[in-house]
Formats: structure tokens, C-alpha cells, sequence
């Protein structure tokens, strides 16, 4: 059903260990501002039209009568074996040589079947028009909701704003990694390991989550990959074969 994808040189892959994360959300808050991601507002989300490209999944555990929470930060898992690609009828879902799933914003016709058939739920659906947001204001339900100076000081000139219609979702930054590779071209070199870092990443108060080249064996996200406990979730139910990679609790 699903091609075997080839990397040449890159893979890029994130290793998030969920027993670093503390559930404060600053990766959510540093993905809005980092991706001029549209604010909804309360009333759209409950209508489950929320726009977020990450989230945080609270899990109560219990052990020895005690419970703890835990947090589990998903978003979009860059699948090998993507199930949104395959639904596309216009390929604005596809994947490219680095193992990232590229959405096409020209081509997407908003059939949402992408996000019907994502068994990870984030994938996100504009049901209005941002390009002109935040300098513009955005009405909903006939009320101002967002926008206007000075907000407009603060979009991200580096990523396209998605119009009405299209589906978005992470990219895993690539405009950071366009930006490291075009600069590791013009010194003839590869892409260090660390020279990438998503905006969630750099934000991270705990280092939960970490970024890299998962074919370089020396790299980080590499090592924690491998470590016991490693985990890609519904990997083993729908051979999906994430490029997210979780770490449990040790020991």
C-alpha cells in the first residue's frame, strides 16, 4: 500500500521524553507565534475547529496508589507511512526526500479527507481566511475576535499564512531547516547536529524535546531512539512508522 521512501542524506526526525515535560504549553505558544498559526477563539474550538499544531494530551497515572500526570506534546508524527498522503485526491499531501509529509497549500481543495484518515487528529482545516491576518481583524459570528495593530508587528514574515479553505499543519519548522541547509551549501558542509532547532525545541523550559538527523547515528535524536523505552505511537497498531519518537519513564 505504502512505497518505500529513499534518504540520501537526511532524515529528520524528534525524540520528545515525556517524563521531562511539564505540561506548561510553551512549546503550543512558541508554534502559534513561530508559524502565524490563526487563533480561533474559545467558541470555534469547541466546535472543534482549533487551529493549534501542537498539543498536550494530560494522562492520570496511577502506581502504588498514587497519582501522577503526565503529558503527552503531539503533533503532526512525519509519517513514513502516511495515511493522509494516500486520501489526497489532488497530492496536496505528499512526501518528500528528507521523510517530512509536505502539504501544498496551492494545491489543496479543503476535501479534508487528509484529516479524516490522520489517526493522530492534528491536522487543521482554515475555516477562515488568515492571509491578511494579524494586521486585518477577523470576524466570527459577526463579532471581532483577533487582530489589528499592533499584532501585526509580530507575524513571522519567513512562513506563508494559509487562506480559507486549506488544510495546514507542523512542518517540523522547515523554514529553520531550508535555512541550515542553504547556509551549510554555501560552506560546503552538511547540516551539524543541534543547528536545527524547531521553535518548540528552542523553547522547551526542560529539553523535552529534541530535533535532528536521525540517519546520523552520532546525533542525538539518534541515541535517544534507540534507548529502552523508545516508543512511536500506534507504530505497532497501524505500521504508520512515525518520525516522533517517545521516551518513557526510566529505570
Amino acid at each position: 500500500m505504502y512505497e518505500l521512501h529513499e534518504y540520501p542524506e537526511y532524515k529528520w526526525a524528534m525524540a520528545i521524553d515525556i517524563e521531562a515535560c511539564n505540561g506548561c504549553s510553551a512549546c503550543v505558544a512558541a508554534c502559534y507565534i513561530e508559524n502565524n498559526v490563526g487563533i480561533s477563539g474559545p467558541q470555534e474550538h469547541l466546535k472543534g475547529r482549533e487551529m493549534s499544531w501542537i498539543r498536550l494530551e494530560p494522562y492520570v497515572i496511577e502506581k502504588d496508589g498514587m497519582e501522577s500526570m503526565e503529558f503527552v506534546p503531539m503533533l503532526c508524527q512525519q509519517c513514513d507511512n502516511a495515511p493522509c498522503e494516500s486520501v489526497c485526491p489532488v497530492l496536496a499531501s505528499i512526501h518528500n526526500s528528507e521523510g517530512l509529509n509536505i502539504q501544498v497549500y496551492n494545491r489543496c481543495v479543503g476535501t479534508r479527507y487528509c484529516a479524516n484518515n490522520c489517526p493522530y487528529k492534528v491536522r487543521r482545516f482554515n475555516w477562515f481566511d488568515w492571509v491578511g491576518w494579524p494586521e486585518e481583524r477577523i470576524l466570527i459570528d459577526n463579532s471581532v475576535i483577533y487582530g489589528g495593530q499592533p499584532l501585526g508587528d509580530v507575524s513571522n514574515p519567513a512562513v506563508t499564512r494559509r487562506p480559507r479553505g486549506v488544510m495546514e499543519k507542523c512542518t517540523f519548522c522547515i523554514h529553520r531547516i531550508r535555512e541550515a541547509k542553504d547556509r551549510a551549501k554555501d560552506e560546503n558542509r552538511k547540516v551539524r547536529d543541534g543547528e536545527i532547532t524547531p521553535a518548540c525545541a528552542e523553547t522547551c523550559p526542560t529539553d523535552a524535546i529534541v530535533f535532528g538527523n536521525i540517519k546520523d547515528k552520532n546525533s542525538r535524536v539518534y541515541k535517544l531512539s534507540q534507548e529502552k523505552g523508545a516508543h512511536r505511537i500506534l507504530d505497532h497498531e497501524l505500521n504508520t512508522k512515525p518520525s516522533v519518537y517517545y521516551l518513557g519513564k526510566k529505570g
